[in-house]
């Protein structure tokens, strides 16, 4: 079985599942341009190949943001391991010790180049973190921020916990303490994880925390990386994940990020955890 995908979409179906193709629907690539994926529980081998999507009745291309929470772990899973070896492959035609060109191998796992030198994959570690202020019930505030590479002058301003790679020499905790002062002057204590996600875009592992911070720090946004950042309470948050309009300045109404992030997670944790 073939997962097909392409500019990071896949055909989903009309129950929310992943479409796996037989081999003669797929489009023709190369052998070495298979990237293996796994073995059915019946033994079948399922591979992903980057390619043009096949017209099918009843299905749609989505994108793991759109269609992500949707999925079953399963699904999830081929989907997430498809999409980031198509873009690891895509932007590794050469290899960085040689200068080499490189060819797929092992079963789309590594890349080799005509002296034999391999190179893997790559995961960037980077830590995501729900900045609150510790209190109980709908008073409680969370400190979000909409970073400035969204773009301004939108009808929704989404806003989204803090984040940031982290650097060589350095833990997730530390990350957690440096990034956020850096985006938004806050310093912060009580860091817990609360657990990670395989984000391939391009190709990141989300290390997700949540912190508490005194709200009564002033917030100093860093513009190269924040175009505004604020408190919300646990009623605001309810609100606009109910639908309701809820009023970010400059005629545009917050939004928050979509179900199948990590950043959904710990803001929908923390709204129902300590909601009384």
């Amino acid at each position: 079985m073939v997962d097909t995908v392409t500019g990071g979409r896949a055909l989903i179906d009309e129950d929310g599942a992943l479409v796996l193709l037989d081999a003669k629907e797929a489009p023709e690539v190369e052998v070495d341009q298979r990237m293996f994926l796994g073995v059915e529980p019946d033994g079948t081998p399922v591979f992903a190949v980057d390619g043009p999507l096949p017209e099918q009745p009843g299905t749609r291309a989505l994108n793991l943001r759109e269609v992500g929470h949707q999925l079953s772990d399963r699904d999830a899973g081929l989907f997430t391991a498809a999409v980031a070896l198509a873009q690891w492959h895509a932007g590794h035609p050469f290899s960085s010790t040689t200068g080499l060109p490189t060819t797929a191998a092992e079963g789309g796992w590594t890349r080799v180049d005509e002296a034999g030198t391999q190179v893997w994959p790559r995961t960037d570690p980077a830590m995501i973190v729900l900045v609150h202020d510790g209190v109980a019930g709908p008073t409680g505030r969370c400190l979000l921020g909409n970073n400035a590479a969204w773009g301004r002058g939108r009808e929704v301003r989404r806003f989204s916990c803090l984040a940031g790679y982290v650097e060589p020499g350095e833990s997730a905790e530390a990350a957690v303490i440096r990034e956020v002062v850096e985006e938004v002057g806050v310093e912060v204590e009580s860091i817990e994880y609360e657990g990670s996600q395989a984000w391939p875009f391009p190709g990141s592992l989300m290390l997700g925390f949540t912190a508490r911070a005194d709200p009564d720090q002033p917030v100093r946004v860093d513009p190269t990386e924040i175009a505004h950042a604020r408190w919300f309470t646990r009623d605001e948050i309810a609100a606009v994940l109910s639908g309701e309009v809820v009023d970010a300045g400059d005629g545009a109404r917050v939004g928050l990020p979509p179900p199948s992030s990590i950043a959904h997670y710990l803001i929908d944790r923390w709204l129902t955890e300590l909601s009384t």
